[in-house]
């Protein structure tokens, strides 16, 4: 195991852990290489099922140090890498579930268009509903009945909110409809998906007053780094109307310095210019001059920690948001990053700006969408209303 040591600490190295976590690194994989020879197993015969033996013990006497199940599926990583461990295949039924998964991924990306973000939302429920409806057996197409899809829908969907709920059932749907298309499946299935009910424009959006916004970028601590850098994404969600995907999925290619200007990748595969705001663009500058680690990745919000790559998903960013409420003293039902894009909406409409001015801002595909804000116009609203029957007194 020795001979490898050298070029774990190389790998680690270039993917941005520190010195003191290397070495710490070491410390375990030397441990485990106390405990192969003791075992008397060769390098050339690891495997998860080896390093699970390694760490059951551990857990149960809670020797197990922070980091160590990483550490060594990292060595395992590379050694299979470098062909030193041979790679052992997936159980058949896995292997199956994965292909199909993968395939399903690169229809949504390549024939629709979808942005990786929505594939945040698609892909687990195919998943599920595999698992589920096939549990460790090779997916069996031709058994499937509009039973098991309304089933699956009827148990998950009283657990999730109706805007969860729905996305559950565009997922489904779309996953049914791509197991048609590749002829997989001769019944539309698709259409057995139930609809969870979901009236148009029955809600209010969930927004902050613009005070308390600017109350939560004031208090945003920039006496560090990651506080910086979460400072730059506030800005982005708050003054240009960012979705939190879209924040994930931001390109160092996408801001364009000369011009002012910076692209959004949006729904649909479909991309818009928008004009960086002062402090917004000397925020994401200094970001990227100042903090921003470096790395090979290309996107433009990095982890703090190691591994340096890009921010996992969008839910990274609802949770930053979440804790800059908290931060701030902000009491809100709704905590994620949309309640900033609805925050903007309403307040450029009560400056007086128009629900086409909104809607274009924020990249709407229908004017229905704009809609939803023509409720907080109270002021707009009073000119519609009727007078009560015989008047007050």
């Amino acid at each position: 195991m020795n001979e490898h040591l050298d070029a774990y600490a190389v790998a680690v190295a270039e993917q941005g852990y520190t010195h003191d976590s290397i070495r710490q690194q070491i410390v375990v994989i030397a441990d485990f290489s106390r405990w192969l020879k003791k075992k008397h197993i060769a390098v050339e015969a690891l495997n998860s099922k080896v390093v699970d033996r390694f760490l059951r013990p551990r857990r149960r006497q809670h020797l197990i140090r922070r980091g160590e199940p990483k550490t060594l599926e990292r060595l395992l990583a590379m050694l299979c890498q470098k062909g030193v461990v041979k790679r052992h295949p997936q159980p058949v039924a896995d292997n199956a579930r994965t292909r199909i998964i993968n395939e399903f991924r690169c229809y949504l990306l390549q024939e629709r268009g979808l942005s990786p973000a929505t594939l945040l939302n698609y892909l687990p429920v195919a998943e599920q509903f595999l698992a589920e409806r096939f549990h460790n057996a090779v997916p069996n197409f031709a058994m499937l009945r509009a039973t098991h899809v309304t089933g699956f829908i009827l148990r998950h969907a009283r657990q999730l909110s109706p805007v969860r709920a729905g996305l559950m059932v565009t997922a489904l749907r779309s996953f049914l409809r791509y197991l048609r298309h590749r002829g997989v499946i001769a019944t539309d299935l698709a259409a057995c998906v139930p609809t969870v009910p979901k009236w148009s424009l029955s809600t209010l959006p969930r927004f902050l007053p613009a005070a308390t916004v600017e109350r939560i970028l004031k208090r945003c601590d920039r006496t560090t780094s990651v506080g910086r850098r979460n400072h730059a994404i506030l800005l982005l969600l708050a003054r240009l109307g960012v979705r939190a995907g879209e924040v994930v999925g931001l390109n160092l290619d996408d801001i364009d310095w000369n011009t002012g200007q910076i692209t959004i990748r949006g729904k649909g595969g479909k991309s818009a210019q928008l004009p960086l705001a002062n402090d917004v663009g000397s925020a994401l500058a200094a970001y990227l001059r100042h903090d921003r680690p470096h790395s090979a990745t290309r996107n433009v919000f990095l982890r703090h920690r190691a591994p340096l790559v890009g921010l996992g998903n969008s839910s990274t960013v609802s949770s930053l948001v979440r804790r800059a409420l908290k931060h701030a003293g902000v009491e809100s039902r709704h905590t994620g990053a949309h309640v900033l894009r609805h925050s903007l909406a309403t307040s450029l409409l009560r400056q007086g700006g128009s629900l086409d001015e909104i809607g274009e801002l924020l990249r709407h595909q229908s004017p229905n969408t704009t809609a939803i804000y023509a409720k907080v116009d109270v002021t707009a609203l009073h000119t519609l209303a009727l007078p009560w029957p015989r008047g007050g007194r």
